[in-house]
């Protein structure tokens, strides 16, 4: 007899299945006949894809009991993860406790926390240990594939040989048995992605101190060769708020030499946290999972993620093309320093991201200390202050001379001009030269000295009270000039370190020195300052 012989074979008989309204007999003919009839496993799949069958299935999923101990919100009766977790359950051994929906090796089941991609994940009870556990499943239609198999026990095999506390650890593994299963510590809380879907923008220092755990769970991933490869913030789990920040879900992780990391043209990942390398499929490092990580801070700083299109290849197409819009305009709020690491983290190309989730983890601890108590300085590179090489020093101290000649030549020939006018009003009767602090008008000109005292009514640009910092790379003979100075004192300070240097400084806010040569009187300024 042929299969569309076969009364199992009809659209009402799939269609019954899918809705589970067949008797146990009918079932199991028609379950025993699928396993041989590819014909009729095609139109199944078909049936199960019918939109009117999920609406009548409803109705048979609304009251199974998984639901009354599902662990937060459980998903819609006719949505497609409600399906897996159902066909899961369907698979748990008997058990003696009827509290329990069944259970899986030397684990009672007592509910569903929730289900992905790959699979669903059970809240246990170790019967051993007797301590509550995560039981993380493998679809059961994912179940019966070697690649599936393969890459959940690779999944298992990556977060076991990372013993950190921000990182997920493994307790067991069954790989072999008819439903894979790994356990997992039992999170109470909620992943970063429900947060920001509550919440939105998340404030400040839940943003820092998220990031640095993060980064520290990446810093001892990478440590043992691993490449994350899927950041976001559905893999983020945060318990008791954000006092512990877990990384899960390494089921895409690879070792760094592992050759399908280096493999062309193969995109694995979720799309809107991919690295631009990853979204083109070229071959990925470390520096791919920084990229992710600068994602996840501008989506909780920002209440949405950087990249969004209306197709998955748009989204990739604007990773690989694009900048994302400056997160400042849409969240003002965010400071300047950590817009720059943010910005930093995501840069196209990864030679120009951070090298080391270890750095990325060290300069987030600095901003946590510094918006927490706010006098704490932040880290060099994040300050908005001239970055000079060598090279700019030179040429910037050549012109700085030119312009100190020019000046000094100025001032020994006069100006040709005659003079103007003051509008400012007489001087008090109070004041007199005797009293009166020295200036550029009536101090002596020393062309190759600098003056031994101070000068503080040497005006400053911009009426600044407190002159910017100026940094050099540390191998380029880096110091500080800060404080309550004015430009003098600056100068001073800086010729004593150009002394120990050997190398020229350039000081100020955009303001040339040149410590062969006084200061020069500046107009439309204050002085005091």
């Amino acid at each position: 007899m042929s299969t569309t012989d076969n009364p199992c074979c009809h659209a009402d008989k799939l269609h019954a299945l899918v809705c589970g309204t067949l008797v146990e007999s009918e079932e199991q003919s028609i379950q025993a006949h699928l396993d041989t009839c590819q014909e009729c496993r095609q139109k199944l799949e078909q049936t199960a894809a019918d939109p009117d069958s999920w609406v009548e299935a409803t109705t048979f999923l609304k009251d199974d009991p998984w639901r009354s101990s599902f662990v937060g919100d459980p998903p819609d009766a006719g949505s497609p993860a409600a399906l897996p977790i159902q066909q899961t359950l369907e698979l748990l051994q008997p058990t003696d406790d009827p509290s329990m929906l069944g259970r899986l090796g030397g684990y009672e089941i007592s509910g569903v926390i929730g289900s992905g991609g790959m699979g669903v994940v059970l809240k246990g009870i170790d019967c051993s240990l007797d301590r509550i556990v995560a039981v993380k499943v493998l679809s059961p239609h994912l179940a019966s594939t070697a690649a599936a198999r393969k890459r959940f026990e690779r999944e298992a095999k990556a977060a076991a040989a990372v013993l950190h506390p921000n990182v997920i650890a493994i307790h067991a593994v069954s790989v072999d048995s008819p439903l894979p299963f790994l356990v997992m510590p039992y999170v109470r809380g909620a992943t970063l992605q429900k947060r920001i879907d509550r919440e939105g923008m998340l404030p400040l220092v839940d943003v820092l101190r998220i990031g640095l755990q993060i980064a520290e769970g990446l810093a001892a991933a990478h440590d043992q060769g691993l490449v994350h490869r899927d950041i976001k913030p559905s893999n983020i789990l945060l318990e008791d708020g954000i006092e512990r920040v877990t990384i899960t879900d390494f089921g895409l992780a690879r070792t760094v030499d592992d050759a399908s990391i280096t493999r062309t043209n193969i995109i694995a990942g979720t799309p809107q946290f991919m690295s631009p390398e990853q979204a083109s499929g070229e071959p990925v490092d470390v520096r791919s999972d920084l990229f992710s990580l600068g994602s996840v801070l501008y989506t909780i700083c920002a209440g949405r993620p950087p990249f969004r299109a209306e197709t998955t290849f748009g989204v990739l197409r604007k990773i690989t093309d694009h900048a994302p819009r400056p997160l400042r305009e849409i969240n003002p709020d965010v400071p300047v320093w950590l817009a720059l690491l943010i910005g930093r983290l995501m840069q196209k190309t990864p030679a120009a991201r951070y090298a080391t989730a270890h750095h990325v983890a060290e300069l987030l601890r600095h901003c946590v200390a510094h918006a927490t108590t706010p006098n704490t300085p932040l880290p060099r590179e994040l300050r908005t202050t001239w970055r000079l090489t060598r090279t700019k020093v030179a040429w910037a101290s050549l012109s700085a001379l030119a312009t100190s000649l020019l000046v000094a030549a100025w001032m020994i020939q006069g100006p040709t001009d005659p003079p103007q006018r003051s509008a400012a009003p007489p001087p008090s009767p109070e004041s007199s030269a005797d009293n009166a602090p020295p200036t550029m008008a009536n101090a002596p000109v020393k062309r190759f000295e600098m003056p031994t005292t101070p000068n503080f009514s040497v005006p400053y640009p911009h009426n600044l009270t407190t002159p910017p910092q100026v940094i050099l790379p540390q191998d380029d003979f880096s110091w500080e000039i800060s404080g309550e100075l004015a430009p003098s004192a600056i100068a001073q300070e800086a010729n004593q370190l150009e002394q120990q240097a050997g190398q020229p400084f350039l000081h100020g806010n955009n303001l040339p020195v040149d410590p062969a040569v006084p200061d020069a009187p500046l107009t439309n300024t204050k002085s005091n300052n």
